[in-house]
């Protein structure tokens, strides 16, 4: 490993590291220099007090200016990314607002049906489709409806059927809580048609293919095809989790669709406890067609909201998932170029390919971000994003049950490790910029050539093609035969723009939590020793700091108080779609209520330093041992459980 890799994979330890050096240095050099700033020599009483005649010391002289600059600079971007985190939140309970008050959505039905759907269960014809009849797509329509079309549309098309492979990694994961999900999905109108649903499961749980085929069997005629992928435990390089889950469900459905399909096979990745409407899956249709020239070179995110058992968890708790729900949304209002996903997003099938699929290494455990960043560098930073308007039902971590004090702790404890899990994720950081140097060795590079996922897999020596092998004359047809399945694209140079603000989120995710409380300790440590002095003449530095702390606490309660709406509009939108579904009963809704949710407010100075900083210090400290960290499941609630949860809290 080359000091380069090693560094990059440690560059959230070293950064807090080279903070905590600066701050040090500063803060012990000018309480030396003021220790000795000012000496009284005797004099007479009319005489006035000079200074000592020995050297006085000169303090850290530069390296204060950068440390309150730095100081100064960090406080910014803390107070400007709830200012992000409240417009995105605004802009997209609007839009939820206007599809709510529509009814093109509702009443989009597909009107293409594929013809004579299996319902077996091993079949390979149920999951390799064939070239239907086509569909016209209306240049007007877009993903909420009457919204702006022209936002949301580039042209008409004509199109086949699109499929959605949905993918549920799991690992030891609860019935119920997988059949609440499958019910779920299949109460859609397009499941029968639309659906090839696939469980990614783990080899190494007890009794996992009874467990997938008992499930299987249950909800067999209600999609399009379900199947079940087993993820094997002794794959060299990989780490257990979401993401090597994930890698090896792509793998073994990418061998499922013909090159004549894959196009519009759209792979969507889902937690077991992901409650999603059928809307979501309309809208990607309906974006998925309206943009022909860039459909294969997007990403689709939505918003996620936690409406199942809030009411049942402590208010920190609830408030850190609010939080965390609402910097997932930052990056999702119209116009922004930058969207990571959280949790739940969805990627056309030619885009897995380009980047061959997801990585299962201890670096992809946030396999979300992860995945985002592969497929932005491997489009020079011009990956299309497009937020779709149907927020993602998710519970609140749970602990392992108790009551009173003992319950609050566990609760607390599940959502640390839970916090913990989150931050690990800075390893992406690294992974982007090793990607970044990547893009920059290979910066005039016009053209790139890629084969299906599981041939590139199955064949990793015959995966690289080059131009000049694909540069053959049409004479030579024994040999071009050989690349029947290549797809060679032609690549846009490097969005720089892009890859900077791309990296300004990512110092936000990783870097920023830790910095801000290292820095805001420091700081006062520092007013405190110079106390009475300002011999570097910044003291309106650390005073502007102050106000920008406030300003920013100011804007967190009103990020708060807006998502008070957006909650509203989503679980009654969800309560509603649950109801005509016929599985409302038992299920958990969480309503909020602003006169009673005024302890949520007085909670959000405590999570970010419980949840934020404190795990990511944990993480980027124990980056320096280890890139492994031990994967445990969260506890779901499922409509099983609701009813016992519901009337220990109602009255």
């Amino acid at each position: 490993m080359s000091l380069f890799s090693w560094c990059s994979r440690r560059v959230g330890g070293l950064a807090m590291l080279m903070t905590i050096a600066l701050s040090y240095w500063v803060i012990s050099k000018e309480a030396a220099a003021a220790r000795y700033d000012y000496k009284y020599i005797p004099q007479d009483s009319l005489s006035k007090p000079s200074h000592s005649t020995a050297a006085p010391s000169e303090g850290a002289g530069i390296w204060t200016v950068i440390f309150a600059y730095y100081c100064l600079f960090i406080h910014v971007l803390v107070s400007a990314f709830p200012v992000r985190s409240c417009w995105a939140l605004f802009d997209v309970t609007r839009g939820l607002t206007k599809v709510a008050r529509s009814t093109s959505l509702r009443d989009f039905k597909l009107t293409h049906r594929r013809r004579g759907s299996s319902t077996s269960l091993s079949s390979s014809e149920t999951l390799t489709s064939s070239k239907e009849d086509s569909l016209p797509s209306s240049a007007t329509s877009s993903e909420a409806g009457d919204i702006e079309p022209e936002f949301y549309t580039d042209g008409e098309s004509v199109h086949d059927q699109v499929i959605h492979a949905i993918v549920i990694p799991n690992y030891k994961e609860e019935v119920d809580s997988l059949r609440e999900t499958l019910d779920v999905l299949a109460s859609h109108p397009q499941a029968r048609s639309d659906y090839d649903v696939y469980l990614g499961m783990e080899q190494r749980e007890h009794n996992v293919e009874m467990k997938a085929m008992g499930l299987i069997q249950e909800f067999v005629k209600k999609f399009r095809s379900i199947d079940f992928t087993l993820h094997p435990s002794d794959i060299p390089g990989e780490s257990p989790g979401k993401g090597s889950n994930m890698a090896w469900a792509a793998r073994k459905l990418s061998e499922r669709y013909s090159s004549t399909v894959r196009k519009n096979v759209i792979v969507t990745g889902i937690d077991a406890d992901s409650h999603l409407s059928s809307s979501y899956f309309a809208q990607l249709t309906n974006m998925h067609v309206s943009y022909v020239d860039t459909a294969s070179t997007t990403l689709y995110s939505a918003p996620i909201i936690f409406d199942r058992n809030a009411h049942a968890v402590p208010a920190i708790v609830r408030v850190a998932d609010i939080l965390w729900a609402g910097a997932g949304l930052s990056g999702l209002y119209r116009g922004s170029s930058i969207a990571p996903p959280t949790s739940v997003y969805s990627v056309p099938l030619t885009l897995v390919d380009r980047v061959g699929g997801w990585d299962g290494d201890s670096e992809a455990i946030g396999e979300d971000l992860h995945m985002y960043l592969k497929c932005f560098f491997a489009l020079n930073g011009n990956l299309n994003v497009r937020t779709i308007l149907s927020p993602v039902s998710q519970s609140n971590v749970k602990g392992n049950g108790g009551e009173g004090v003992r319950g609050m702790y566990n609760d607390m404890q599940a959502r640390y490790k839970q916090a913990l899990r989150h931050m690990w994720g800075a390893l992406d950081s690294g992974f982007a910029l090793r990607k970044l140097v990547e893009l920059w060795q290979e910066r005039n590079h016009t053209a790139r050539a890629f084969r299906p996922l599981h041939v590139a897999l199955n064949n990793p020596t015959d995966s690289y093609i080059t131009q000049s092998q694909l540069d053959i004359s049409p004479e030579q047809t024994l040999e071009s035969q050989v690349f029947h399945d290549v797809t060679s694209d032609t690549l846009k140079e490097p969005d720089w723009k892009r890859i900077v603000i791309l990296l300004h989120r990512l110092f936000e995710a990783h870097f920023l939590p830790l910095q801000m409380t290292i820095l805001v300790v420091a700081s006062t440590l520092y007013m405190w020793v110079t106390e009475g002095s300002d011999p570097h003449q910044l003291g309106w530095l650390f005073s502007l700091c102050n106000v920008l702390r406030t300003v920013g606490l100011m804007e967190v309660v009103l990020l708060l108080f807006l998502y008070e709406k957006f909650h509203k509009i989503c679980v009654t939108t969800r309560e509603r779609e649950m109801t005509e579904a016929g599985l409302s009963k038992g299920m958990c809704f969480s309503h909020r209520h602003l006169k009673k949710n005024f302890i949520d407010y007085a909670m959000a100075p405590l999570v970010a330093p419980l949840y934020g900083s404190i795990p990511t210090a944990q993480a980027q400290l124990m980056h320096f041992f280890t890139l492994d960290l031990v994967y445990t499941v969260s506890k779901k609630v499922t409509r099983q459980r609701a009813k016992s949860v519901l009337a220990n809290v109602m009255p």
